[in-house]
């Protein structure tokens, strides 16, 4: 009986942890923080899902993930324990929103560009720059 029980469990662990589920944005600033979240952590799976898909983007997210892999083990670890702070979020447009932020390993000012498209908040990434 244990060893029914134990192939049980361990058939629905393999089949509930082999794929992870993100959660749609409800709004910009959610959108935001996901993406800044899972690239200063290295999870450019997670990042790339609240990213538009386009051509241009795509490539600037595998760039942004080389130059994490070759990022120091220390500063990996302080990029992910860093905190975002969150200055201002401004609406440029009805469905365009600009994200004003930096975290606190490298206090660099940027700015994120998000975009409401098809129900969908979306970071345009070929559209963040450091506001240096």
């Amino acid at each position: 009986m244990r060893y029914i029980f134990l192939i049980a469990l361990l058939t629905l662990v393999s089949c509930t942890g082999s794929k992870k589920e993100f959660i749609k944005a409800e709004n910009a600033l959610d959108a935001g923080r996901e993406f800044i979240d899972a690239s200063l952590k290295g999870d450019f799976k997670k990042a790339g899902f609240y990213m538009l898909a386009d051509e241009q983007n795509t490539a600037l997210l595998k760039r942004s993930e080389n130059d994490y892999t070759a990022r120091s083990k220390e500063e990996k670890n302080n990029y992910a324990l860093s905190e975002i702070i969150v200055e201002s979020v401004t609406d440029s447009l009805p469905d365009v929103s600009l994200l004003h932020f930096y975290n606190s390993f490298d206090k660099e000012k940027h700015v994120v560009r998000i975009i409401h498209q098809n129900n969908e908040w979306l970071v345009d990434f070929k559209y963040t720059f450091s506001n240096q």
